[in-house]
């Protein structure tokens, strides 16, 4: 029987497995030390590896970001904790101008092996300052690879391979799929960043999401086939590097694509794909290719705005149901009315 953890349990394990491989791999940020450890994720780590490995650090996102380039440049190997992405945006400087330059500045003399964590989410009223989505915003960055895990078996292997990496790597975690259960071997295993996860095949669309989307697009995919539409549902794992000849391939299979994406639509992950796919598969599409984004608005705090902000299975099945010229309503077709529209669930208890 596989050994079946969730989300955070499997971050924290990646963790302590690195740690053990490397004496070299620290671990701080804001709250790392908390008696909650970050949503679970580094719950033990001081005791069991002591307060100069693993520490909590002030408020100062700039300085802490410079702290763990340099502390990179002499042999270490630093993981950075954000409790939000939001938090991070006070250390651009540091992030796009030294981390990702350096080894290119100095003509590959040093390596900049930092793994920057950045907890996104949504729901639980927290507003245009807490929930921010900016993916794109790092992977337009030349010199970041930046990831975003869905499962825990990805969350595992995708830290570990991170962690490993001799270039800044920027680690996006929904705050959703903490709670998330699945298989993770207990040994030591790498998920390649730029390797995507065929999670269902079919032949009628592509479906390409991130993130806690693909969480509801495995809903959808389900409802979807109950109707006769079978989808091709490809998981990025990594939104830079993008793993363009798996999402090429399922397009010369399908001719038709939607993509998930958490962000907002303009300048998306979604729209660079959408571009990238006309650019090189523009003779195998049988329709225009679509995608499903935020408003381009900043993120509401309530309830009664929250629920028209988000997107979820219900709107994927009539996505697709629009590119297909079926006619399909989802909101008829997903029961919703016993959970709260801006949580995943009853367990989530609030947003730390």
């Amino acid at each position: 029987m596989p050994r079946i953890i969730n989300f955070a349990q499997a971050i924290n394990e990646a963790f302590s497995q690195a740690m053990e491989i490397d004496k070299n791999v620290i671990c701080y940020g804001l709250g790392v030390d908390d008696p909650k450890g970050v949503f679970g994720t580094t719950l033990g780590l001081q005791a069991k590896f002591g307060k100069e490995r693993v520490f909590d650090i002030p408020a100062s996102e700039n300085a802490m970001t410079g702290i763990a380039i340099g502390a990179s440049m002499a042999g270490i190997r630093p993981v950075m904790t954000h409790q939000r992405l939001d938090f991070s945006l006070l250390s651009l400087d540091q992030i796009i101008n030294n981390a990702a330059k350096f080894h290119y500045m100095f003509g590959g003399q040093h390596n900049i092996p930092i793994t920057i964590r950045m907890i996104v989410g949504r729901g639980w009223g927290q507003g245009p300052t807490h929930s921010q989505n900016l993916q794109a915003l790092f992977a337009h960055i030349p010199g970041l690879k930046v990831v975003m895990p869905t499962t825990p078996y990805d969350a595992k292997g995708l830290l570990l391979s991170s962690i490993f990496d001799d270039n800044p790597v920027i680690f996006i975690e929904h705050r959703w799929l903490h709670n998330m259960e699945g298989a993770v071997p207990e040994n030591d295993y790498r998920v390649e960043i730029g390797k995507s996860n065929q999670i269902n095949e079919g032949n009628d669309i592509t479906i390409v999401s991130m993130s806690y989307m693909t969480v509801e697009a495995i809903h959808a995919v389900e409802i979807l086939k109950n109707h006769d539409i079978n989808c091709d549902l490809i998981d990025l794992r990594s939104v830079k590097p993008v793993d363009w000849s798996s999402i090429h391939t399922s397009i010369k299979k399908t001719g038709h694509l939607l993509v998930l994406d958490t962000g907002v639509t303009e300048g998306s992950i979604a729209g660079e794909i959408i571009a990238n796919v006309c650019e090189n598969c523009w003779s195998d599409l049988k329709g225009q290719p679509s995608r499903l984004c935020l408003p381009d608005i900043p993120t509401p705090t309530s309830f009664s705005l929250t629920k028209a902000y988000y997107k979820r299975s219900e709107e994927i099945i009539n996505a697709v149901s629009q590119l297909l010229g079926y006619n399909l309503d989802g909101f008829a077709l997903v029961d919703r009315k016993e959970l709260p529209h801006d949580v995943p669930g009853d367990w989530f208890k609030g947003p730390f």
